[in-house]
């Protein structure tokens, strides 16, 4: 397969899980702002925009944030390069760039989500039609993703589009989690400690794992469970300990194909090593900070060793 088309495959779908993502986040500051009164309601929006990697661009645009600008700058801004119809524009054009790869199922998937969500963000979305706009690119998500794995051949192709959305799924999680825990945190002396159970709910909903943390800890919202949850609970599909298990099985099946290992499978080892020796309270004892960043490098040097052995830009 040619690098420019794995590259294609790849960032086709970390832009798809970018998407996704940007969607949960939006929903959950919904909901969260309508418990809270106007001055703790923007600042919600701002731990949003700050968890989606928003927050320089959308304060040089502008003074306050409330829900209408967040959402809408999240979603359609044109100056927002990160934003959601940006984004998608994006998987539209690495799954044209890699057209004769995919099946004509998942090109319909992509193509056909690209027209409604770009029909519906034409224009600036309101209060009113803020959740139709979340639902419909959440919606978009699980239809793209069921067409990957319900058409294509268990192939190169395949492996990597697999390996770009968990590789973006890990990142998403670390920087939520990183930045949403010390927005709530007064000091460092409070880790652990029993918190506002609205905002840990915010954390679970940005990540769709509400029910299921609520499934597993019979509804009790405690801080280091929570952690413990997205952190190392493998059975979660969007913990970090499941993405880079998942991960490290895409990897390992594109060595088989290619015939020997690569940079990227030595660093999934290592990165696997350290994950599955570690306990919730080696992680608070050595700081969940100092981990997440820990983590977030070794997740990103991951992404440039198979990026750089695959020949994604030659």
């Amino acid at each position: 397969m040619l690098g420019r088309t794995a590259n294609a495959l790849f960032w086709m779908f970390r832009y798809l899980e970018r998407i996704e993502n940007t969607a949960r986040m939006i929903d959950a500051g919904m909901r969260m702002a309508l418990t809270r009164d106007v001055v703790a309601s923007e600042e919600e929006w701002r731990s949003v925009i700050a968890a989606a990697g928003l927050r320089e661009s959308y304060d040089a645009r502008h003074a306050t944030c409330t829900g209408l600008q967040a959402w809408n700058f999240m979603l359609r801004d044109k100056d927002n390069p990160a934003s959601v119809l940006a984004m998608f524009a994006q998987v539209r054009e690495n799954a044209r760039q890699s057209r004769n790869a995919v099946t004509g199922e998942l090109w319909e998937a992509v193509n056909d989500s690209w027209i409604q969500i770009k029909k519906l963000l034409a224009r600036p979305v309101s209060e009113q039609r803020v959740g139709e706009a979340v639902s419909m690119i959440r919606q978009a998500g699980t239809l793209v993703h069921g067409a990957i794995v319900g058409t294509m051949l268990r192939n190169e192709g395949f492996y990597f589009a697999r390996a770009g959305t968990y590789i973006e799924r890990a990142d998403n999680v670390a920087r939520i989690l990183d930045i949403k825990y010390f927005l709530l945190l007064p000091s460092l002396t409070y880790v652990g400690s029993s918190l506002d159970t609205g905002q840990w709910d915010t954390i679970l909903r940005s990540v769709s794992g509400d029910r299921a943390y609520r499934w597993l800890n019979a509804g009790q919202i405690d801080a280091k469970r929570i952690v413990e949850f997205l952190v190392l609970d493998t059975r979660f599909p969007r913990s970090l300990a499941f993405s880079h298990g998942a991960l490290r099985e895409h990897l390992a099946a594109l060595a088989r194909i290619h015939g020997n290992e690569c940079k990227a499978n030595e660093l999934m080892r290592e990165a696997d090593t350290r994950l599955s020796k570690i306990g919730i309270d080696d992680v608070f004892d050595r700081g969940l900070h100092e981990f997440l960043v820990e983590f977030t490098k070794m997740n990103t040097a991951i992404g440039l060793a198979i990026a750089e052995e695959y020949r994604f830009h030659a």
